[in-house]
């Protein structure tokens, strides 16, 4: 029997952010004492939480969400075991699948480094990062990235984000935040489905279909 496992992080006032993204609250705006109903007004960025980039965040062509169809946000998944690495430390190419070992239907590959674990702690924003060449395999191989962490570059450091750069300006895509990983299986079927904003990226419902 097919079930659905949440892999999504909760939105809600003073949640972590990237450093220097909009700060998210869920605040009422009607109340049933008041207004005899209740709406809540909602104000966050377009990278809170769980979420999915677009080709438009780094790349100045590169697509935003209104180009993409809802099938596109979803992949048949294949989980990357990086929990030996440690802070600020980078996922080598060779964690990358080679040919030979990746089923044809592999098309996003979900780096699990453990720090799904830290949400929340300083010691999150020294996640492990993918190193350049293994974003750059990923881009040659076309393979979509997720990741359990705040970014596939690092989040500490003045070096760029070359991972970004080489996935989005292949014109894949990348899920940022995952979380419970350890309730899926290896492979799995993943829908990232975006709010329907065109824009350089959204939080998502990231969900497991197993």
């Amino acid at each position: 029997m097919t079930r659905l496992v949440d892999l999504t992080r909760s939105v809600e006032s003073g949640m972590p952010t990237y450093p220097g993204d909009p700060a998210v609250s869920v605040a009422p705006h009607a109340t049933q004492e008041s207004d005899g109903y209740r709406v809540s007004r909602l104000e966050l960025g377009t990278h809170t939480g769980t979420h999915v980039d677009a080709p438009a965040h780094t790349e100045s062509e590169g697509d935003s969400l209104g180009a993409f169809d809802a099938d596109e946000f979803r992949f048949d998944a294949r989980v990357v075991d990086c929990r030996g690495v440690g802070a600020n430390e980078a996922i080598g190419p060779d964690a990358v699948p080679e040919p030979n070992d990746a089923a044809d239907t592999d098309e996003m590959l979900v780096f699990r480094t453990g720090w799904a674990e830290k949400w929340g702690s300083d010691e999150m924003f020294a996640h492990p990062s993918l190193a350049p060449e293994t974003a750059e395999r990923c881009a040659e191989r076309d393979f979509h990235v997720g990741i359990d962490a705040l970014s596939p570059d690092p989040t500490d450091g003045d070096g760029g984000v070359p991972a970004h750069h080489a996935l989005l300006g292949a014109g894949l895509l990348i899920v940022e935040n995952l979380t419970n990983l350890d309730a899926v299986p290896d492979r799995f079927e993943l829908l990232v489905l975006p709010l329907k904003v065109d824009a350089d990226g959204a939080p998502v419902r990231a969900v497991a279909r197993i």
